[in-house]
């Protein structure tokens, strides 16, 4: 079977390296251009046209966002996965709208650019396999572009793109703590919703909750990476 060929929108030149690395380690995909400008990315892109463009949001000359309509728009058969340090909502939801695959925020692991790309070759494959639909096999090729989450489905209002932003954050915590408004402020959601993110983590057994007490006023909950 065929390598499915990426091309690298990024204008740092090593975070590019980092994901050339990555990609060669993987089976199944094959590195075939990098754009280190919005400009230089919409020449390699249409050259190339490629099955999957890794897409930065940030570039000295244009926008992400706006690269991705020019994806969606002119190259149907591509699609793209945000690999960014933008943690505003409003950019994740003109991601989402846009149909990216997945949305990993920097820094990045190995650990979850492989998920994302093991993820999508499952997802490609099931799509090319597929003959005569029926629910199941609907089902089979929707679930393996959602991240994986033990097999359990996230509740009601707990967005699974939403609760990796939140866990990245987490995970990026040093020692100290985190409080809702805190967590909401850096990610530009509010208080109940970050609040409600993170009650979910604890009863998920990710992070710890405690209790603070200040001067005056009531204690505050905060919550601990474990």
């Amino acid at each position: 079977m065929r390598n499915f060929s990426v091309v690298i929108a990024e204008d740092d030149v090593s975070i590019c390296d980092i994901q050339a690395r990555f990609i060669e380690r993987i089976a199944g995909f094959e590195l075939v251009g990098i754009g280190q400008t919005f400009s230089e990315s919409e020449e390699v892109i249409d050259v190339f046209q490629p099955d999957l463009v890794l897409l930065d949001m940030y570039f000295p000359d244009g926008n992400g966002v706006d690269l991705l309509r020019t994806i969606r728009r002119t190259y149907l058969d591509t699609d793209v996965i945000c690999i960014t340090a933008a943690k505003d909502v409003s950019t994740l939801q003109k991601a989402i709208r846009g149909g990216v695959f997945d949305f990993v925020l920097k820094p990045m692991t190995f650990t979850r650019f492989e998920e994302t790309l093991i993820r999508y070759l499952e997802h490609r494959h099931n799509l090319s396999d597929a003959e005569n639909l029926d629910q199941a096999a609907v089902d089979r090729i929707i679930s393996a572009g959602s991240p994986k989450r033990n097999g359990e489905r996230s509740p009601k209002g707990i967005d699974s793109i939403t609760l990796r932003t939140v866990e990245s954050c987490i995970e990026q915590l040093p020692e100290e703590s985190i409080g809702a408004e805190e967590l909401g402020k850096k990610l530009g959601i509010s208080r109940t919703t970050a609040r409600r993110y993170l009650e979910y983590l604890v009863s998920k057994g990710a992070v710890n909750p405690s209790l603070e007490y200040g001067s005056v006023g009531r204690p505050e909950r905060r919550y601990f990476r474990k």
